[in-house]
């Protein structure tokens, strides 16, 4: 017997009726699952196009829908045209982008919303290659959009029209042109662009190669030519027998450009037998069980319920989801915690508050934690926290980073300020990231609508690069919304004892739709000495809906009806 083999192409049967396989056997694909659709080179072309349009339909304004998609890909070329909805992320499967060609467009539009792209989150693009029908793919989105390890062969448009308000760029090559249009905010890292036209109010780059100058505010370009220290996203691959493993990519230092245009990345291969795969009806008791035995988890598209915490104990320990796998922590308890250990990855996951109310969402470290990582930090990648919108949530602090040198790499921890089970009395969270750990650098943080602090960083050493903020659209009045005898709560505070601290291009809005008349007293805390330093900073009223009095501490602003924007280059 063949257990679970194919045949390449040339299976021969000898005269005594034997098997004879030349050159290899090829392996079937692993169990991922009924939500991960692949697709190869063999699949016929209209069954890849109606498979991806019946997807599509379903989720094109499934906001707050219960569904998950992943399409992979596996290395070849394909002609198709993929519009990517909310949760579905689209993948290939080489070890290099350009192993997998779309000749067609992957791309995101508004259209469902009238060309307003500021509710298109929760999807993804990963490791292909794409030639876009007409030269310019589309790219429409807000938060929790990544676009990741990409090579567009044309230009790229990130609006369809209307608004749209921040996204991610990460490890792509772009051959033209990448125009931002109605972006309010934007961040791009390790990159290589054609060009790029267009600003708002803060395009921010790092380690981009063809990045526009550094010009904030005007235009509000923030460019920083080297990321400090950086690991890209572990991601799925199948090797030339179908073998399918999951990439580590390495750390560097002082990154700019691809990990791949030169070559194969530096980094560490995992066959994919070394994970337990978490398909739909797995339980908590058997992820923590798999766990503790030492297996990786690859965590397919679909929610998950947890009736007690994911407990991430052993260094090194990858945790990877695909199609916006979610977990929904039950009867109070935290969702994921990871011991302080070097190395663990945590990536592609959406943890979605339960009813009731839980003291901490994720935790990295314990309380107390103090081993140095330096060597081999712990990185988060595309983590996304949702308190409320999918129904009613509860969280006093989303996510804490008790462990030093960690790297947070494109999150978004949100509040909802609409959909289901949303009101100041309704979906209650403090705060959304609280970061204790010293040497902790964030990447693309996006932390929106908190009743209190939005951020608090504890730890020193702190580095943030991109910071999108919005306070909490709906304090009913003033009284309610006080930090004693002050209006409001900052959006990033730096904590008092912390006597080093940098931030480039940051930017917080407010939209007090409940009642105009609340003010925030400043956007920005921090200590006033020589070690913190503050970059690039906008405020903005949207529509002149309520007041940010000052930008930073007692400097800059305001922003309110008479003046909707307020920029500051540096602080102090």
């Amino acid at each position: 017997m063949i257990s679970r083999r194919l045949l390449r192409l040339g299976v021969l049967a000898s005269l005594t009726g034997a098997l004879i396989v030349t050159p290899q056997a090829i392996a079937a694909p692993p169990d991922l699952g009924p939500n991960v659709i692949i697709f190869t080179p063999g699949t016929p072309q209209a069954t890849i196009q109606q498979r991806v349009n019946q997807v599509f339909t379903q989720q094109e304004r499934s906001q707050f829908g219960s569904n998950r998609y992943a399409f992979l890909f596996e290395p070849g070329s394909y002609n198709v045209n993929i519009n990517v909805g909310y949760y579905t992320q689209v993948l290939g499967l080489g070890m290099s982008p350009d192993n997998t060609n779309i000749n067609g467009a992957v791309h995101v539009e508004a259209d469902w919303f009238g060309g307003n792209a500021t509710h298109n989150f929760w999807r993804g693009a990963e490791n292909l290659a794409v030639a876009p029908s007409g030269g310019t793919d589309r790219w429409a989105v807000s938060q929790a959009a990544p676009y990741r390890r990409m090579h567009l062969k044309g230009n790229l448009q990130l609006d369809d029209g209307g608004w749209s308000s921040g996204g991610f760029i990460a490890d792509s090559k772009i051959d033209g042109q990448i125009r931002s249009g109605s972006q309010q905010q934007w961040y791009t890292r390790d990159s290589q662009i054609g060009s790029w036209s267009g600003a708002n109010w803060n395009m921010v780059f790092t380690g981009v190669a063809g990045a526009p100058a550094n010009t904030f505010p005007s235009p509000p370009h923030t460019t920083v030519a080297n990321t400090p220290v950086i690991r890209e996203k572990p991601f799925l691959y199948a090797d030339s027998s179908r073998n399918y493993h999951v990439f580590v990519p390495g750390l560097r230092n002082n990154a700019r450009g691809t990990t791949w245009q030169s070559g194969a990345p530096a980094g560490t291969s995992i066959p994919v037998s070394q994970f337990f795969i978490v398909k739909p009806g797995t339980t908590a008791a058997q992820i923590n069980a798999a766990l503790a035995q030492g297996q990786h988890l690859l965590v397919t598209p679909g929610i998950y319920r947890l009736n007690q915490t994911i407990q991430v104990t052993r260094p090194n320990t990858v945790v990877l989801g695909l199609g916006l796998a979610t977990f929904i922590p039950e009867n109070g308890i935290t969702a994921l915690s990871v011991a302080d250990v070097d190395g663990v990855k945590i990536a592609g996951i959406l943890v979605d508050a339960g009813a009731t109310n839980s003291n901490t969402l994720v935790q990295i470290g314990p309380n107390g934690s103090s081993a140095n990582h330096a060597a081999n930090p712990t990185s988060l990648h595309d983590l996304f926290i949702r308190v409320g919108g999918a129904g009613v949530g509860r969280a006093t602090n989303s996510l804490v980073i008790n462990s030093n040198n960690v790297i947070s790499d494109h999150s978004w921890i949100w509040r909802g300020d609409h959909g289901s089970g949303v009101g100041w009395n309704t979906n209650t969270a403090d705060v959304g990231l609280i970061v204790n750990g010293n040497d902790v650098t964030a990447y693309g943080l996006f932390v929106e609508h908190y009743q209190k602090y939005q951020t608090i960083w504890n730890g020193n050493r702190g580095r943030t690069y991109f910071y999108q903020n919005e306070m909490p659209y709906d304090p009913p009045n003033q009284a309610a919304w006080m930090n004693g005898s002050t209006r409001g709560y900052a959006a990033y505070k730096v904590a008092n004892n912390v006597t080093d601290h940098e931030a480039w291009g940051l930017g917080s809005y407010c939209n007090f739709n409940v009642n105009r008349s609340v003010v925030g007293e400043r956007a920005f805390e921090v200590p006033n000495v020589p070690g913190v330093r503050f970059h690039s900073m906008v405020t903005v009223s949207l529509g002149g809906a309520g007041t940010i009095n000052r930008i930073i501490n007692n400097t800059g602003g305001p922003s309110n009806p008479q003046r909707n924007v307020a920029n500051l280059a540096n602080y102090p």
